[in-house]
């Protein structure tokens, strides 16, 4: 009787903490192949334990650090398959070399997930040794994963087009909770990201400024890390305004607690690392409007009026006249929150995210 062999499969990304939509989604995949009788899954948690909004860029101590997960580059060699979320600059890609390049000479199956919209113009501004190494290291992939269909330009200079999966994000089952009546008495505006300069947190402050200044009535609660070479700032922009709140990082039931408490989710990203923001397929599944920008792939996953609302990057204003919208809009508020329920149930709940990655690893 034939019997299928288990594959075994190293998992190679960054995972919590500092918790992040790539970690965050590591610790899924992970989850997930566990609970897989056909598969053996290891991981090296490639995280960087100090946050700061200087992604990609190179430091003594990030290759100190990196060095040290090269000490389990062994682990190639008792696997089958490479799952590997890479960064999207050239140090990103690079610090994975070892892996890469063992997986390839042991003939290896490498997985590649990109989580964002950067890979591609990143290697279209390097030249010489720096654009060959980039090119050699990323074609090595023999199945490519993004994570909607206007994102695989990033890996398609690389790898063939049909090697390149689509796999949308995803949202915890459990910040769904129909029993919930949410308030739409007046705006409640939720911000839950990284506190930093290019998701657009000082332009979400400058529109609270202007809500204050013309006495409109709100409330707003503001979640996530906050990059530390910008924290004095943020503080005290965030200290001069009565009616909104730092949070700090909250999770689980804090988290659940948030999204439910809010009816207007902001984010202005402009974060050029950004792919498809966990954040706010959390905020549909918690019946929150949308108010972003059209940046990466999110208008993949947002649409205008259905969803919320666009509005253009580092704009203030218009954000704030977004926000002036809604405040008149209670009914369309309602509307738009019941709506997002229902998309967020139908496209990207874990179990469809559970089954387009076992789909993906089974091919």
């Amino acid at each position: 009787m034939y019997v299928n062999r288990q594959k075994r499969v190293l998992l190679i990304g960054p995972f919590p903490e500092p918790t992040t939509g790539v970690s965050l989604a590591n610790e899924v995949v992970k989850s997930i192949l566990d609970k897989q009788e056909q598969y053996i899954v290891q991981h090296i948690n490639t995280s960087y334990t100090r946050f700061d909004e200087k992604v990609g860029s190179f430091t003594f101590h990030k290759l100190l650090f990196n060095l040290l997960f090269y000490t389990k580059c062994w682990r190639v060699f008792k696997c089958d398959i490479l799952y590997i979320t890479p960064g999207q600059s050239f140090w990103g890609v690079l610090k994975y070399a070892g892996f890469i390049v063992l997986g390839t000479l042991s003939r290896k199956q490498i997985i590649t997930h990109i989580h964002g919209n950067h890979l591609g113009n990143e290697y279209e501004v390097l030249s010489g040794i720096k654009k060959r190494l980039f090119y050699f290291l990323v074609s090595k992939t023999t199945k490519g994963i993004v994570l909607s269909e206007s994102l695989k330009g990033n890996l398609s200079p690389f790898i063939a087009k049909e090697a390149i999966e689509v796999l949308p994000n995803f949202a915890q089952d459990y910040l769904v909770d129909d029993s919930i009546v949410k308030s739409f008495d007046k705006l409640r505006i939720i911000y839950l990201s990284n506190l930093m300069e290019e998701k657009g947190i000082f332009d979400l402050l400058k529109a609270l400024r202007l809500l204050e200044e013309n006495n409109i009535p709100y409330e707003a609660q503001i979640a996530g890390a906050i990059d530390y070479s910008q924290k004095e700032e943020i503080e005290k922009q965030i200290d001069r305004l009565e009616n909104t709140t730092y949070m700090g990082v909250v999770k689980a039931k804090a988290k659940k607690e948030l999204l439910h408490w809010g009816n207007i989710f902001v984010l202005p990203t402009y974060y050029k690392m950004e792919g498809q923001p966990i954040s706010i397929l959390e905020a549909m599944a918690t019946g929150n409007v949308i108010l972003t920008t059209r940046h990466a792939g999110i208008p993949d996953i947002v649409r205008e009026g259905e969803h919320g609302k666009f509005f253009a990057k580092k704009a203030p204003q218009e954000l704030y006249e977004s926000l002036l919208f809604y405040n008149t809009q209670k009914e369309e508020i309602s509307k738009i929150s019941d709506s997002n329920k229902m998309c967020f149930k139908e496209n990207f709940t874990r179990e469809q995210f559970k089954e387009r990655l076992l789909n993906i690893f089974d091919i």
